[in-house]
């Protein structure tokens, strides 16, 4: 019986390693471009560079209802331009304590519109509420005490929604279901 005309073992063996270099010349095109990495969404760990009354500040951004609670609970660290922005969806009456939170505070109630209303001081630990006088109020913002007056910061300063927005925006949430752009 006659081999077939096919089963030349050299030739075979060619084809075999030519397959094998295609395929890694083709896996290595693959190789050279680095891989997109997808964009990582921003935590309330992160800071974001926002400007209050015209100072620079870092604030970590509290939208969700846990992030919230939480606030600044057991931070010694505070530094100081850094801070907390809690974000309401909807303008309303607010209400803050200092549960666990063993750095005095300044407190300032802002508008929708970012616009500071009110500031109050805040005692470590002190669990008593402090509720805003107004109730179309959709932003706190906590800062080491005496950050307000030391850069001039009182009732009418305003915030900068746009870089607000922006850290929404990072942290994964649309700006426009709280008011922004």
């Amino acid at each position: 019986m006659e081999p077939a005309k096919n089963a030349n073992p050299v030739s075979l063996a060619f084809r075999a390693a030519a397959a094998a270099l295609l395929a890694l010349a083709v896996a290595g095109c693959g190789a050279e471009r680095a891989p997109e990495a997808a964009p990582s969404v921003k935590t309330v760990w992160d800071h974001f560079a926002i400007e209050v009354g015209g100072h620079p500040a870092q604030l970590q951004i509290a939208v969700i209802q846990a992030e919230q609670e939480r606030g600044l609970m057991q931070r010694p660290d505070l530094g100081g331009d850094e801070g907390m922005l809690f974000v309401d969806a909807s303008p309303t009456r607010l209400n803050f304590w200092m549960r666990n939170t063993p750095e005095p505070l300044d407190l300032g109630y802002l508008s929708r519109e970012g616009v500071i209303a009110e500031i109050y001081e805040l005692l470590p630990y002190d669990e008593r509420t402090v509720a805003s006088h107004g109730d179309q109020l959709q932003f706190a913002l906590e800062m080491p005490r005496g950050w307000f007056a030391a850069n001039g910061i009182r009732a009418g300063s305003r915030i900068d929604l746009k870089a607000v927005a922006g850290a929404l925006r990072a942290r994964g949430f649309d700006p426009a279901k709280y008011g922004l752009k």
